[in-house]
């Protein structure tokens, strides 16, 4: 496609229907220091001297596989099976693009389907969508939902729900009539229950929890649903995917909503992304589910077929009635979860889950016997779990990445009253040496 550049009368007729004079004017809200930021690029560069200084570049980063990691807070290192990145690396499926024309895009469809099939029996819910973008996205989604499907003009979260979440949520609701309310945690991490019910009123379109919670903790929710639907309320509900081959879920606990982040089902970490947001519901929400539904069909031949259904979109309806006018799915995502889940199998799922918990508690029992750290041996957990510090957690990480070991997140950066504390997570990727390698080296900070 050929640049076609403007005239400068084409530009004051622009410049004239936005109602400013200039285009300094349009953008005169930016800072000055970015407006003009004085790019002085380099001289090109031939093609081996590029690959050179890209190699250069990235041996500047450390990567989980020269350093061992304990950090998790939202994203896991998983062991993904070679055949599921195989399967993903099919150029059928890595050049494909929306799938609007059903008959050419049966291929990418069906994977679609089969993922949403694969998390409805995961997360115990009836319908999922194609994906969204992130879990937090997909937490927000959930929300709107929620807001919309009350008609009410408040929503209840846990401060113990991932804060990235949190703070995406308030970002959505923002300029809407919408508000967000927060019911806090008590000194074991868990959702205070009396400041919970305190503030569950009719005013109250859904109410929010994470389990495993940003804390590691399982959460106690029995009879938390019942209050919440005696309300006229959704209960909304973010989990681990991975977790639930062990834990309860959502369908469990009677949520009307699992929304969270599927990046352990398959997918490495990628300095954050690309992720994939999973969306599930009840049958009775099924109509307001935002994004992409697969759904499985007949031709005019009779035979079984797959296409686009449901579409509440903005691309397919007015955009005012549209369920959400930014979401979409991450098609290539999806097929690596649904690679993975279907390669493990529910028999693997829960063997991988197992072996989370056993690397979490047992690396747990062990901080818990060094003089300087404090950890709570009473709180089920599933693959990571708070620490206390005696010490300033600036040390304490000093000393360890010096040794080549990311020793864990630093609370106190999303909870200032949680000071010299930090989460420590635990997969399956890490043997019982490596356990005890952490241990060794945290025992001498």
């Amino acid at each position: 496609m050929p640049y076609l550049s403007l005239t400068e009368e084409e530009k004051k007729s622009m410049l004239g229907q936005i109602g400013v004079r200039s285009f300094d004017e349009l953008i005169k809200d930016i800072p000055v220091s970015l407006r003009d930021p004085k790019i002085v690029l380099p001289s090109s560069l031939s093609e081996p001297e590029i690959q050179d200084l890209i190699s250069k570049l990235g041996r500047k980063n450390t990567s989980t596989r020269d350093a061992l990691s304990f950090l998790g807070a939202g994203s896991y290192e998983h062991f993904i099976p070679a055949a599921a990145l195989e399967i993903v690396g099919r150029q059928e499926f890595l050049t494909a693009y929306t799938p609007y024309q059903p008959e050419a895009s049966q291929g990418t469809l069906q994977a679609i389907y089969e993922y949403q099939s694969l998390m409805t029996e995961l997360t115990g819910l009836d319908v999922s969508n194609a994906s969204h973008y992130d879990g937090a996205t997909s937490l927000a989604e959930a929300a709107l939902v929620a807001l919309k499907h009350t008609d009410r003009p408040r929503l209840l979260v846990a401060r113990s729900v991932h804060p990235h979440y949190r703070e995406t949520l308030c970002t959505y609701l923002a300029g809407t009539p919408y508000t967000v309310e927060e019911f806090g945690f008590d000194g074991k991490g868990n959702f205070n229950r009396e400041e919970f019910a305190a503030k569950l009123d009719p005013g109250v379109a859904g109410v929010i929890f994470q389990t495993p919670n940003f804390f590691g903790n399982v959460e106690d929710l029995d009879g938390v649903s019942e209050k919440i639907h005696a309300n006229g309320s959704l209960m909304i509900l973010t989990a681990d995917p991975l977790s639930l081959g062990l834990f309860k879920s959502p369908g469990e606990w009677g949520a009307d909503i699992a929304a969270g982040e599927g990046q352990p089902l398959g997918l490495s970490m990628e300095f954050g992304g690309p992720y994939l947001g999973y969306f599930v519901t009840s049958r009775a929400l099924m109509r307001r589910i935002p994004g992409r539904l697969a759904g499985l069909t007949r031709d005019a031949d009779g035979k079984r077929a797959f296409c686009l259904t449901l579409q509440a979109r903005e691309q397919h309806i007015r955009r005012e009635r549209a369920s959400s006018n930014i979401c979409s799915n991450q098609a290539l995502c999806a097929l690596a979860a649904c690679a993975y889940m279907t390669l493990l199998g529910k028999k693997g799922i829960r063997e991988i889950a197992e072996i989370n918990w056993d690397r979490a508690t047992y690396l747990r029992g062990k901080i818990a016997k060094l003089k300087n750290f404090e950890v709570d041996l009473t709180q089920p957990i599933f693959n990571e779990f708070r620490v206390r510090s005696k010490r300033p957690f600036v040390k304490v990480e000093e000393k360890m990445t010096a040794q080549g070991i990311f020793p864990g997140v630093l609370l106190e950066s999303f909870y200032p009253e949680l000071k010299d504390q930090f989460l420590v997570c635990a997969t399956e990727t890490k043997s019982k040496e490596d356990l005890d390698r952490f241990v060794e080296a945290l025992a001498q900070c």
